[in-house]
């Protein structure tokens, strides 16, 4: 068996590393005074590399903050921001607020578990500003700007009224005083209280007077003597140059069961979809009117502009007869539909009428014979950019002057329709009509100079209360528009008011569209009599 032996390399590397270390340590062995001191020595050396390199690591960190750049290089310390893991937010749960009426029934009461102020997502976007016609609110309500509103002026408005409404900590009262025409009363209030329970704990306590009927009648020159009274603030859904009516939202953006309209926000859906159908180009180049001619004189002077043998008036204009369309099943006056004329005819009733906002809607031109009376959001529509002025006393020229005008022009008069019906689907829509009575009511209760109590007589008002004993359209209608909870932001931005020079000059340029338009027909009609 053959030993094994260490290469020679391993044995000569070992012998000498044997002798070197015996030269070094062996003087130091000998003398224990000498081994002491170099013991010391040596470890005031590695106490001293050690401060030294501590040294150079602060000051390197502290030059890589300053403009001077350490000229020798050593080993520099990052230092790293600290990182703090963000837990993912978690988003607001959307509280909706059921309709009980298993439990209304059984107590006649409302329930009193309806959420009071909540809190705002705070990572959603802030609201938008308000559309320019918000600003108006300011101007209807300028007349008690000075005095306030007290209660002897809510009284005295109670002599049309049909109901006063009262809110207290974000609950309705109602006291009833004369029934209104069909139930414009009742789908008013409902919208109320879908604007309660969409910003619940966001009204004003407050208290007010509504009178349904069509003509305002709070006349200005009644209180046009510096030493009267204030007006009796009474709000309705119209106005006009010479009262002080206060214009509120009408019932129908919540339905009108009598003739089968439906609530705003789904009707709006279908009116944008109707205008898909036919393109503007390809639609009857004449103007339509359909309605009911026996409440005005106005729409029956209307009704002479139709075709006839003897004359065309470039209108197309029909008499509507809603008991024949009700049995029929309203299958005529689908307002969807009737998208398929490039113009419209919006005429006043007794006074104003629902319809304009179905005829702005449609992508035709709009053809406005020459209103008497406003609502909340006409006053925030231009002549000759949301619609075609018609003159009032020469209605069958002027009607067939602007049709001709417009098929002559028709990227022009496209336009004109389009500008309208981008002004309905996008400036009132539902989030903005609930935002303006948001916004009016808020501003009225600003001007209360007393607190709001609730009458004697008054009934608590609640969804429960009106759409579990409703039938039929009516209760269709109401679950169609119910709100079904809170929302978690907050109404639009309310514009500032107007100064009077602003506001002298939006009135001026009606004033001279209308004018021009004017000045545009007497020159063609003059033509066309010269040419016979």
């Amino acid at each position: 068996m053959q030993r094994f032996q260490f290469p020679w390399y391993f044995w000569s590397r070992s012998v000498f590393f044997r002798h070197f270390t015996d030269m070094i340590w062996r003087p130091f062995l000998k003398s224990p005074a000498r081994s002491s001191g170099f013991f010391l020595f040596f470890l005031f050396l590695l106490v001293g590399a050690f401060v030294f390199t501590r040294v150079l690591d602060t000051t390197t960190s502290i030059a890589g903050n300053s403009a001077t750049k350490p000229i020798l290089p050593t080993r520099t310390s990052h230092i790293y921001p600290q990182i703090i893991p963000q837990l993912p937010k978690k988003p607001l749960k959307q509280i909706e607020i059921p309709l009980n009426c298993t439990a209304y029934n059984l107590t006649r009461t409302c329930p009193s578990t309806y959420p009071g102020h909540l809190e705002e997502d705070p990572d959603r976007p802030s609201p938008p500003t308000c559309p320019e016609y918000f600003r108006w609110i300011h101007e209807d309500l300028r007349p008690w700007a000075h005095t306030g509103i007290t209660r002897d002026m809510v009284e005295s408005a109670k002599r049309t009224a049909n109901f006063r409404l009262v809110i207290l900590n974000g609950k309705a009262y109602v006291e009833r005083y004369h029934r209104a025409f069909q139930t414009r009363d009742v789908f008013t209030l409902w919208g109320i209280l879908q604007l309660l329970r969409k910003y619940p704990g966001k009204v004003p306590d407050l208290e007010l007077m509504f009178d349904c009927v069509d003509w305002p009648v709070i006349r200005t020159r009644d209180y046009a003597v510096s030493n009267s009274t204030g007006p009796p603030p009474l709000f309705r859904y119209c106005g006009d140059d010479d009262t002080l009516d206060i214009v509120f939202p009408d019932w129908s953006f919540w339905g009108w069961a009598e003739i089968n309209i439906k609530p705003w926000k789904s009707l709006l859906k279908d009116l944008k979809e109707g205008n898909k159908r036919m393109r503007w180009m390809d639609r009857e180049p004449y103007a339509y009117w359909k309605g009911n001619p026996t409440v005005a004189l106005i729409r029956q002077q209307l009704i002479k502009c139709n075709v006839s043998d003897n004359q065309d008036w470039n209108a197309r204009v029909y008499a509507q007869d809603w008991i024949r369309e009700s049995q029929e099943g309203y299958k005529q006056s689908d307002l969807a539909s009737q998208c398929i004329h490039r113009y419209k005819i919006y005429i006043e009733g007794s006074a104003w009428s629902v319809s304009e906002k179905y005829i702005l809607a449609c992508d035709s031109v709009s053809l406005l014979v020459k209103p008497h009376y406003y609502d909340f959001f006409t006053r925030g529509l231009m002549p000759v950019h949301h619609y075609w002025p018609i003159r009032n006393n020469d209605k069958c020229k002027s009607i067939k002057f602007a049709v001709d005008w417009g098929n002559s022009h028709k990227q022009k008069a496209q336009g004109i329709g389009k500008a309208a019906s981008d002004f309905i689907q996008e400036e009132l829509k539902m989030e903005y009509v609930y935002d303006y009575m948001f916004h009016l009511l808020n501003e009225y209760a600003k001007l209360l100079t007393f607190k709001p109590i609730r009458p004697r007589k008054a009934i608590e008002l609640c969804a429960e209360t009106m759409a579990c004993q409703a039938e039929g359209l009516q209760k269709k209608f109401f679950m169609e528009s119910l709100e079904n909870g809170p929302s978690y932001t907050s109404p639009c931005t309310m514009p500032n008011p107007y100064d009077p020079p602003s506001l002298h000059a939006i009135l001026k340029r009606k004033e001279n569209s209308i004018k021009q338009v004017e000045l545009w027909e007497k020159n063609f009609w003059d033509n066309q009599n010269k040419q016979t």
